[in-house]
């Protein structure tokens, strides 16, 4: 199971608030082609925060993800609304590659995995 930032796991300070924001919007940004969420579907590793600067570890569902572009150039932007952040780098890896498991509850009630 990939790493993924959890408040539980934070110290309370800027960064982290700054962190909790991202993440809050980045549950605003869908794969055109299910409607859940990137975060709840288990796409998003981690988020980290160095200054001004966000760092988002993600993935895709498939290596040929015809909407790539789209949901990298949406990560960025939703990023960057959190205020303080002035760039966003997206890593795209596939290691550990996505599976069904890496899903919130939620995701896999809304599409009926559950």
């Amino acid at each position: 199971m990939p790493w993924r930032t959890s408040k539980s796991l934070l110290k309370k300070n800027k960064m982290d608030n700054k962190i909790d924001l991202i993440i809050e919007n980045l549950k605003e940004v869908f794969d055109p082609e299910i409607p859940v969420n990137i975060y709840d579907l288990g796409l998003v590793y981690s988020v980290d925060v160095e200054g001004s600067t966000a760092n988002v570890l993600m993935t895709l569902t498939a290596p040929g993800c015809p909407a790539a572009d789209m949901i990298v150039a949406d990560v960025e932007y939703m990023t960057k609304k959190v205020e303080g952040i002035e760039e966003c780098k997206v890593d795209i890896t596939f290691d550990p590659a996505w599976d069904k498991s890496m899903m919130s509850e939620e995701a896999r009630l809304e599409l009926g995995f559950m």
